[in-house]
């Protein structure tokens, strides 16, 4: 395939926010769920998959209006999520953490939030692929791919220091999210460029 290693590096870059957000998700977990984390990776890499797609869809008719409020809605949802975590774990007793927090359930309406914020970037990626006339399928497919094998690994990785570290770690969580909604935020303001 003539795009694959820009396609590879394509789908790590735009991975980074899933893989954070998994690594979240692993510190919670006694042990790593096999089970929730190939869901955690089917969000996050399904919704990379899917909008870049969507994006080459509304290329020309609305780019200016997705682009003027694309970060908006990132930061609001990844800030909501991470202050929620923050006041969690401020909240509770370090003896409550340890017995009622590990290994929760897997909250279906915050992995979709989780996953349409840590995708807005692909929607962007979608435009600029069609921008520059590159193979839609193979492109998303691959970003798709990628995601999904890091954002397990991220789980594994946060259930590591997650088993050491409990309630620190689940803090630190929660300002990771916050964080990644501030980069999003000041990347598309044009305040800080990575």
């Amino acid at each position: 395939m003539e795009y694959l290693v820009e396609f590879l590096l394509l789908g790590v870059g735009l991975a980074m926010d899933a893989f954070a957000v998994s690594i979240c998700k692993g510190l919670a977990m006694r042990k790593v769920n096999k089970k929730q984390a190939v869901v955690i990776a089917l969000f996050f890499g399904g919704f990379q998959a899917i909008m870049p797609i969507v994006g080459w869809f509304l290329c020309k008719g609305f780019q200016n209006y997705i682009e003027a409020f694309d970060h908006w809605i990132a930061f609001a949802l990844l800030a909501f999520i991470g202050m929620k975590m923050i006041i969690e774990t401020l909240s509770e007793k370090e003896e409550d953490v340890v017995v009622e927090k590990m290994d929760p359930p897997l909250d279906m309406k915050e992995m979709l939030m989780l996953a349409i914020a840590t995708s807005i970037d692909a929607l962007a990626v979608g435009i600029s692929l069609a921008a520059l006339d590159r193979p839609i399928v193979e492109s998303s497919a691959i970003i798709g791919v990628v995601t999904f094998v890091i954002s397990i690994i991220g789980v594994y990785i946060g259930n590591f220091f997650g088993n050491r570290y409990k309630k620190r770690a689940e803090f630190a969580g929660g300002i990771i999210l916050v964080l990644i909604g501030v980069k999003i935020l000041c990347e598309h303001m044009g305040w800080i460029a990575f």
